[in-house]
């Protein structure tokens, strides 16, 4: 699934970069972390790997 906007991507990003050891886990927070909990690392990475160019930064609920 790729993401719906360019906060979800970055997320997605941190999230896939503590999962790997590259980030302490510590400096996660909010939607990265709960992402890293319960995303695997091949999700994570088809979230990050969306490309950021003509996405909104942030996705309103309706």
């Amino acid at each position: 699934m790729p993401a719906k906007s360019a906060a979800q991507q970055k997320a997605a990003g941190a999230a896939l970069s503590a999962k790997r050891g590259e980030t302490p886990k510590s400096k996660l927070q909010g939607a990265s972390k709960s992402m890293a909990k319960s995303m695997t690392e091949a999700q994570l990475e088809e979230l990050a790997h969306t490309s950021r160019k003509g996405k909104p930064e942030h996705v309103t609920k309706h």
